[in-house]
């Protein structure tokens, strides 16, 4: 049913809680896994300045390499061997990214974590996720980390 499952890191623990689970379903389906940041451009909010910024010279490529080192770590030998793992790190909004990387990438499956905010929160800073599952290519299953002090009382 999914041979190609997206799974998007911002690198916070519902993201790695997600990782989690996608090896999971990648497992059980022999599907192959796909790590992806989106690093917002460090200069975006910069251009609407009335202040002129000089850009410096290979800031976004050690941003990128920076994401990709630290999607790699988070992988385990039989990922790469198994799940034939890979790593991609790109500028650009965090959902529209994702999204068109689904999309042009073929993938079945977006597994991505949720921070699972709520009322004046959500409000104020909006869902990736949720903008995510309304507009995917492909069914988007989200995780949410279980706090631990509920995960131990469990």
């Amino acid at each position: 049913m999914f041979t190609r499952i997206l799974v998007p890191m911002d690198f916070s623990a519902p993201s790695d809680a997600a990782l989690d689970y996608a090896r999971g379903v990648a497992t059980r389906f022999g599907a192959s896994l796909h790590l992806l940041h989106v690093a917002e451009d460090p200069y975006r909010a910069l251009y609407s300045a009335e202040v002129f910024v000089p850009e410096m010279e290979g800031l976004r490529d050690q941003i990128l390499d920076d994401a990709a080192g630290r999607m790699k770590d988070r992988l385990r030998e039989s990922d790469r061997t198994e799940l034939q793992a890979t790593v991609d790190a790109i500028i650009g909004t965090p959902a529209g990214s994702i999204v068109e990387y689904a999309g042009g990438h073929d993938m079945d499956l977006i597994v991505m974590g949720t921070h699972g905010r709520g009322g004046m929160s959500h409000l104020l800073m909006g869902s990736v996720a949720e903008r995510v599952v309304r507009t995917a290519p492909c069914p988007v299953l989200t995780v949410r980390q279980v706090p631990v002090k509920a995960a131990k009382a469990a």
